[in-house]
């Protein structure tokens, strides 16, 4: 008897198993995929993972879920050539899994693996709901993230925060941004611009993160809630009588006020902040704080002690805590960082495939003495604004990595950070970004991309491979002395002019590839579908390739209607024209076919989450602006910040920038042909009435994106 009942208990145990966090994770890329794996967790000085076999189970050991979860990664990668991108999280697990012939072990000593700007929560993450936020999360455990950006629901923070300090509702909408814009406003850079916001957006918005940092803490990963930095409404000093400094503006818009850290208030409103922010999101390890963002005015500061002033509130919160900050242009102070405790910040280094803080000497915001001992974190920015282009330097990146683990500064180095301003672009970098802290110091280039292609579509194809061989040494291979910001802009995304360039006022971009060779690569691709067909990684990535090359050939062709105007030749002008704007509009029908490259993806999410029409109008109105004037006239203009967040998408492309283009090719002619001065636009006038529109645009691929990159590849190959 006492048998059976043992018996029957092990079985109401094993009817009664929980589902592990990595065992739920792996079951969501595949239902049931779980039950193919061994999955253990082993206690270990450093992270790692391995690969095992067991029967006909695949063993992955790791110290914690998220090397388990990168091990699991690998192995889909490397030994069932399955590519978990953006573009596609799930996927369809053989019934029986390759075997793992001999055991594989990979760890590393850099144990913080960062990601996310806090441009990325407004140019990609405005509109995210919880489904493409459990979708997102998966994916960083996947690549060994565990140190992420955690912003959302900062807003329910500050407007409970103020409630307390006896602001008023308007007073609060006045000061917190709307959903697109409140990146800037929680780096100190503008006050309530895209507001107000409603109490429904609230509650959704503290809903929302309890649950991303819910999952995040079950999985291991380590959150990075946004602490206090002395940032209150412009108007505290006549609104709470407290001591504020003016840090001034950020182009055309006022910055908020910056407590001095000598005000003796500056602690109780720190307090204030941090007991609202534990009680509704739990306490964190890490904070993020960036004061002075991008120009902001320390006159009349005591950078030394607003230094001591932020760290000790954070460690009045958690003594166990630890500042993240973002090193871009002169930030961090050095004045604000010297004096504080090695080991409590971690300098992310923003932007360092291109202008590298750690010490680099051959980098032009090289800092002598790199943080001053604090640790770092290696990252790469790459995207600038979400614009649409292929760009990298993938060599470089290989490189200025492993020359940084062998300097001196090698001693603080914590990890490695993606820290782009837009996302779901270009995932073979962010996907070698990601393998750095895991791979041997033999590997190359060119053989880590032939292992990615395979996995990235399943199998090797000699075209394929040679298509992006092609493209890694040309449109990826950005000189290391670049310092443009991002991609090579699409020219069909400019505002028209005779001498049309970048599309962004601060790009920086320089010619430095062959633009036949990226048209060369989208043939190359196009030929590898007959083998190829049905891979959706493969067609998210023939239409982005050939998306580029229909780029390419614009600007070609643009050049000929530069020529002509100088020429003085209006029927060469015409002609060149005509062939321009067909262009546009080809793109416009290729783009089309990926929900990833639609306006209309982008306005759904938004509109998604408001539960009014009143609401659903002010999101669709957020995320018109951001991505075209950005701001009112004088930011657009006079700010500069006009096409900064600019996206070559389908829609958009019709819509806006074709009757940009249309309207300038028309009146151009005119004053050609009658020997008149060229045309001076209004654009902003031309521009602002596109945000304000409702007309709906479709969010689901439609048409065939293998035809219609042949279509396109015919188009911008022949002269038709």
């Amino acid at each position: 008897m006492r048998n059976i009942c043992i018996a029957a208990m092990l079985c109401l145990g094993l009817a009664t198993h929980a589902a592990t966090p990595i065992e739920k994770l792996a079951d969501r890329i595949d239902e049931g995929a779980s039950k193919k794996f061994v999955f253990e967790k082993v206690k270990s000085d450093k992270d790692f993972f391995e690969l095992d076999q067991r029967g006909d189970k695949v063993v992955i050991r790791g110290n914690d879920y998220v090397s388990l979860a990168t091990g699991l990664n690998w192995y889909l990668k490397h030994y069932a050539h399955i590519h978990l991108s953006w573009n596609g999280m799930h996927a369809d697990l053989p019934e029986t899994l390759p075997r793992v012939a001999r055991p594989e072990r990979h760890e590393t000593d850099l144990d913080l693996r960062y990601d996310l700007n806090y441009c990325t929560f407004s140019y990609t993450m405005a509109f995210w709901d919880w489904e493409r936020w459990e979708e997102e999360i998966d994916w960083m455990a996947l690549h060994g993230i565990n140190l992420p950006l955690a912003l959302t629901g900062a807003d329910v923070v500050w407007r409970n925060v103020l409630d307390k300090l006896g602001y008023t509702t308007d007073e609060i909408n006045a000061f917190v941004a709307g959903p697109a814009f409140q990146a800037w406003w929680l780096m100190n850079n503008l006050e309530g611009w895209g507001g107000p916001n409603s109490e429904n957006w609230y509650r959704q918005q503290e809903a929302l993160q309890k649950r991303i940092v819910r999952r995040m803490r079950e999985l291991d990963i380590e959150p990075v809630l946004p602490g206090y930095s002395g940032m209150l409404p412009h108007d505290a000093r006549e609104k709470l009588g407290l001591n504020v400094s003016d840090p001034g503006f950020w182009g055309a818009y006022r910055r908020p006020a910056f407590l001095q850290p000598t005000d003796p208030r500056f602690a109780e409103i720190a307090e204030l902040y941090y007991d609202e922010l534990t009680r509704l999101y739990g306490k964190a390890n890490y904070y993020a704080m960036d004061p002075f963002h991008e120009g902001g005015n320390t006159a009349g500061v005591d950078l030394d002690a607003a230094g001591q002033a932020i760290l000790g509130a954070m460690k009045r919160c958690n003594p166990d805590a630890a500042w993240v900050v973002q090193a871009w242009q002169v930030n961090p102070r050095p004045e604000m960082i010297k004096s504080l405790p090695k080991g409590d910040l971690i300098a992310l280094d923003l932007f360092a495939e291109s202008r590298p803080q750690w010490g680099d000497p051959e980098s032009g915001w090289k800092r002598e003495n790199g943080f001053d001992g604090h640790d770092w974190i290696y990252c790469m920015l790459l995207n600038y604004g979400g614009n649409v282009g292929l760009h990298g330097k993938m060599q470089h990146v290989l490189d200025e990595f492993r020359k940084a683990r062998a300097s001196r500064f090698n001693a603080t180095m914590r990890g490695v950070g993606m820290t782009m301003e837009g996302s779901e672009n270009n995932p073979v970098m962010y996907e070698l970004l990601c393998d750095l802290p895991w791979l041997p110091d033999t590997t190359t280039k060119d053989g880590w991309l032939a292992d990615y292609v395979t996995a990235r579509y399943g199998k090797s194809v000699p075209a394929a491979q040679q298509a992006w061989t092609l493209l890694s040494n040309t449109i990826y291979n950005c000189p290391p002395q670049s310092t443009q910001q991002g991609t090579h802009e699409s020219i069909f995304c400019a505002r028209p002019s005779a001498n049309a360039y970048q599309v962004s006022s601060w790009s920086e971009m320089k010619d430095y590839y062959n633009p036949t060779d990226v048209i060369r690569a989208a043939g190359l691709l196009l030929d590898a579908a007959p083998q190829l067909q049905g891979s959706d990684n493969y067609a998210y990535d023939l239409v982005d390739v050939m998306r580029q090359a229909v780029a390419e050939k614009g600007r070609l062709v643009y050049a000929v209607m530069r020529d002509a105007i100088k020429a003085d030749e209006p029927a060469l002008f015409d002609a060149a024209a005509k062939r321009f704007l067909s262009l546009i509009l080809l793109q416009d029908e290729l783009l089309a076919t990926r929900p990833e490259f639609r306006v209309g993806t982008w306005i759904a999410r938004a509109r998604k989450l408001g539960v009014t029409p009143e609401e659903k109008d002010h999101y669709e109105w957020n995320a018109r602006t951001l991505i075209t004037t950005w701001g009112n006239r004088e930011a657009a203009n006079r700010g500069g910040l006009r096409d900064y967040a600019h996206r070559e998408w389908n829609g958009i492309l019709r819509d806006f920038y074709y009757k940009r283009w249309e309207m300038w090719v028309d009146r151009t002619s005119q004053a050609l042909h009658q020997g008149e001065p060229l045309p001076s636009i209004d654009w902003y006038a031309v521009e602002e009435p596109w945000t304000k529109e409702t007309k709906p645009y479709a969010s689901t691929a439609e048409g065939d994106p293998i035809e219609a990159a042949r279509r396109a590849y015919r188009q911008i190959t022949t002269a038709e």
